[in-house]
């Protein structure tokens, strides 16, 4: 005669059944990091929903594309339900987060204390927020996406500079061998070498404030802010729009809030009008022929949209991509899909262009960082 009472598992059977439901939803959960699982178990709380999931996420995914699989098959395994065969990748948000039975969310559990874990699809969601347009997004989702655009690092490649710092392999440095020698009474010794220093290059975003573009400045800006808090003396960003504004002083602020009311009390266009090719006239004229431009990677935040003739527009990227080191176009518009570049000011504009990207999202954003980074 059987009892109410739940028999109990060993902890092994049911995390081999686990990695087993994993195998079957496509995540490589192999013996060795089932094995990690136990290990990270033993030093860990096995009654505690946060320690089980965390002990399996860490070791049991491989990759950044198993995360929605796991909390997925972790929520379907532990809440009782059946996985499926195929799961999607993302897990789309709506999917039900079924309770666990070790514990419950509202804080009534035998868990409860504050070490109750929330389950469900955290990690899905924040892979869905990554690749979503940031002008289809709500306050909240823009204001958790301002969070991830400021954790970016944002970097050029080091190139040698002019100046030469020793090194153990390099051109002979006559000067500190010959002092060396003096010291030692013109004993000849080890010679001295010296190296071309390393430098980053030099990095220059100019961002589209126009009306065109108002869903996107102010993600654009925040990776702006990202860019000069990570080389404040090598990072120039300037405000395009029916003028040219330099917004690099504002943008050096640690906040990323206040950084960016700064720069947009500093913006006298903000979603006006769209004079592209005055604007980047101005900046070589001003900026780009006396050195902020030369030997830089530059990139050109706009959708391209140019209300007058498109030719001046044309020659002014062409002036640009013969001083700059590399010329970069991020068009958010070229993330919807069916996009192509029929704009005037696009069209005349991407004949000159090193690279072209999209801009929409987080993770078009982060494939911009790494255009940047091998440029």
């Amino acid at each position: 005669m059987t009892t109410g009472a739940a028999p109990t598992r060993d902890v092994t059977g049911v995390a081999v059944e686990f990695a087993r439901t994993l195998r079957y939803a496509g995540v490589d959960a192999s013996p060795d990091r089932v094995a990690l699982m136990l290990a990270a178990l033993d030093a860990l709380d096995v009654r505690r929903p946060r320690d089980l999931y965390w002990s399996g996420r860490t070791t049991l995914c491989g990759s950044a594309e198993d995360l929605a699989v796991y909390d997925a098959a972790f929520a379907a395994y532990f809440g009782g339900y059946r996985p499926v065969q195929g799961l999607p990748l993302p897990v789309p948000p709506s999917m039900p987060r079924p309770s666990l039975p070790f514990g419950t969310r509202d804080g009534t559990g035998p868990d409860a204390g504050g070490d109750d874990l929330v389950l469900g699809m955290t990690a899905s969601d924040t892979e869905l927020l990554r690749h979503r347009d940031v002008a289809h997004l709500s306050a909240a989702e823009r204001a958790d996406v301002r969070t991830m655009i400021s954790l970016l690092s944002v970097g050029t490649a080091a190139r040698p500079s002019r100046r030469r710092a020793p090194a153990h392999r390099g051109e002979v440095d006559v000067a500190r061998t010959v002092r060396r020698m003096l010291r030692d009474g013109g004993e000849p010794g080890r010679l001295a070498r010296r190296a071309r220093r390393p430098k980053p290059r030099r990095l220059v975003l100019l961002i589209d404030v126009s009306g065109s573009m108002a869903p996107y400045a102010d993600p654009l800006l925040c990776f702006g802010h990202a860019a000069v808090r990570r080389r404040p003396t090598m990072t120039e960003v300037f405000t395009i729009g029916t003028r040219l504004t330099r917004v690099t002083r504002a943008l050096r602020l640690r906040d990323p809030d206040a950084a960016l009311e700064a720069a947009g009390q500093a913006i006298p266009d903000w979603h006006g009008g769209t004079r592209l090719a005055e604007a980047l006239e101005a900046f070589l004229a001003r900026w780009g022929q006396r050195g902020t431009a030369r030997g830089a990677v530059v990139v050109v935040m706009s959708d391209g949209w140019e209300r007058g003739d498109p030719r001046p527009l044309g020659e002014a990227v062409a002036r640009l991509s013969r001083l700059a080191y590399r010329l970069v176009w991020v068009n958010p518009h070229a993330g919807r899909e069916g996009y192509q570049p029929l704009a005037g000011g696009m069209a005349a504009a991407l004949p000159h262009l090193d690279e072209f990207v999209c801009g929409h999202s987080v993770a078009a954003l982060e494939e911009l960082v790494r255009v940047i980074s091998h440029a």
